[in-house]
């Protein structure tokens, strides 16, 4: 019923709205209820649709960024940025031929025939061309080809070029982890990478960068055909550098070739020779035996087909510690012998030597040591033969040799000082204490007295081990290395120097053994990085090193075949 008073004619025109109203109401609702069924679809299909056109429907879905990778100072040595990539729509593309010509006149590196062909197919998404410089974003864009677009992505850039590019890693185009710890963000660190936060590394870039100078300096006098080097906190067992040598450049992989990309630290496994002449020796001591006691070291050991001798024979017994200072492999394997083939395996085990070092990198090689461990071996691995072992194991033993006795499980990632060490005992506090006067005594009196720095002292053992080629050894094909701890009198860090196939000098009278090649080498890193890692030089007049005249021809032959 109409309002009194109400006109006539405003009656009529409310009585044609109320119909109008609805009808529009009821438009209103189906288009709301159409829009949302579309809105729920599209959501499934970008959610969990796992079939259809490849990248139809998670191509504009970028990849995941990954944590920034810091060296223990916090310098950065991975990160991402955004770049923009240039892809087509098929489907939208008028002429595929003239649109293929186009972006090739900004890509000039495309081939015309193959992308005629993609830009030809019914798929909904193909790349033309990723990681684009802004100059290219913009010629695309003012060629004004339909169906051609863009998107932004992540690269991993890596400011420090080759610095550490073993220990680092690299990825993939679409940002996937393929080595290093960029392959372990993806894989076994993935629940303890926090989001957003990055990964510290143990690696100290300053340090890295030293010895990567003074490692490619070696392997360049004596034309070798690689190196390794570690430097290891012997507290902590923090890896302080790796350097392989040849290595790659992680922004440009494919630039370098793909065998440089071969960890020699982690993943080679080497006879490293008299270096692994200190684990014998450890064993003894810490079973009881005294430096001053002695072995026989006459003529060699006949066992089998197998003949062991000295390179530089004495001609009689041996004290531990002159067996230790003068290399003796007679010596060696006359201690082994007191204790048996169970004991000298129960003694490597105990040092990790027997598995793969555990480590956050995956490239990680296993030793490799006879399965029938009877005398042959037992006398042969005495002095370093016999068994293989990569670098991170001998350098991680060592380390246990120097700081105490404490076995410490060898990182890669910087460590909460405030979290307990994962380690554990395997030697004897008076034993570590007996083993480093044997290194210094090495360095002083024996084969490494190149390695020496004035104000910081250094103690180690030199190795010079024969490859192995075929059945037999390459006897000219070596493997030459030093061992070192610094400083000498309280050790905190470990110094590991390998050379590959070495060849003499003139300077070197044609030798290429580890005191000649490896032990010179430590003296110079020592020498750099002491300063920065805040050791302090000593002026104890005891721990100075020892003022040496210049050796004549007859003395250093003596030396490089001690050396062995």
């Amino acid at each position: 019923m109409a309002p009194s008073g109400e006109d006539p004619r405003a009656r009529r025109l409310r009585e044609r709205a109320d119909p109008a109203r609805g009808r529009v109401a009821f438009c209103a609702a189906v288009f709301v209820g159409v829009f949302s069924l579309i809105g729920a679809r599209m959501v499934q299909i970008a959610l969990f649709n796992d079939g259809g056109e490849k990248g139809s429907a998670l191509a504009t879905v970028g990849p995941i960024g990954r944590p920034d990778i810091l060296d223990r100072n916090g310098v950065i040595l991975a990160t991402d940025l955004s770049v923009a990539s240039v892809y087509a729509d098929p489907r939208s593309v008028w002429d595929a031929a003239e649109t293929a010509r186009a972006l090739a006149t900004v890509f000039p590196e495309l081939n015309v025939e193959e992308l005629t062909a993609k830009l030809s197919t019914k798929t909904a998404f193909v790349w033309i061309k990723r990681d684009i410089t802004p100059r290219q974003h913009a010629a695309v864009h003012d060629l004004g080809l339909a169906g051609i677009d863009f998107r932004q992505e992540l690269k991993r850039v890596y400011p420090n070029g080759r610095a550490a590019a073993h220990v680092i890693g690299f990825v993939d185009v679409d940002n996937k982890g393929l080595g290093g710890i960029e392959r372990a963000i993806d894989t076994t660190l993935a629940d303890k990478v926090a989001h957003g936060e990055p990964v510290r590394l143990s690696i100290d870039v300053r340090v890295q960068h030293v010895v990567e100078d003074e490692l490619a300096k070696t392997v360049q006098t004596f034309s070798a055909i690689g190196g390794a080097g570690l430097v290891m906190d012997v507290q902590t067992g923090e890896v302080i550098a790796m350097v392989s040598l040849p290595d790659f450049d992680p922004n440009h992989v494919m630039d370098d070739p793909a065998e440089n990309r071969f960890n020699r630290n982690t993943l080679g496994v080497y006879e490293m020779g008299s270096t692994f002449k200190s684990f014998n020796t450890a064993m003894a001591l810490d079973a009881g035996v005294s430096s001053k006691d002695y072995f026989d070291a006459r003529g060699s050991i006949r066992i089998g087909r197998f003949t062991i001798k000295d390179y530089h024979p004495m001609g009689r017994a041996l004290t531990v510690e002159e067996i230790f200072e003068h290399s003796s492999n007679v010596g060696s394997a006359n201690m082994a012998r007191k204790f048996g083939e169970d004991h000298q395996k129960s003694f490597l085990a105990s040092l990790g030597q027997l598995e793969p070092m555990p480590l956050e990198l995956p490239e990680r090689g296993a030793p490799l040591y006879p399965k029938n461990w009877g005398e042959v071996a037992m006398l042969t691995i005495s002095f370093g033969h016999g068994i293989a072992v990569s670098p991170m194991h001998v350098v991680t033993g060592v380390s246990a040799m120097a700081n105490g006795g404490m076995f410490i499980q060898p990182t890669v990632l910087m460590r909460d000082a405030k979290a307990p060490l994962p380690e554990h005992r395997v030697l004897k506090e008076e034993t570590s204490s007996e083993m480093n006067r044997l290194f210094r005594l090495v360095v002083e009196k024996g084969t490494a007295r190149k390695a020496d720095v004035p104000g910081y002292p250094v103690g180690g053992k030199t190795g010079t081990a024969e490859k192995i080629s075929g059945r037999g050894y390459a006897h000219k094909t070596l493997l030459s290395s030093f061992i070192g701890v610094f400083p000498a009198n309280k050790p905190q860090y470990a110094v590991l120097v390998i050379v590959d196939e070495p060849k003499g000098t003139k300077e070197t009278s044609g030798f290429a053994t580890g005191g000649w090649t490896a032990a010179p080498a430590t003296s110079r890193i020592v020498a750099r990085i002491a300063p920065m890692l805040g050791v302090e030089p000593t002026r104890d007049p005891n721990a100075a090193p020892p003022v040496v005249a210049k050796a004549d021809s007859e003395a250093d032959a003596v030396m490089l075949a001690q050396d062995h």
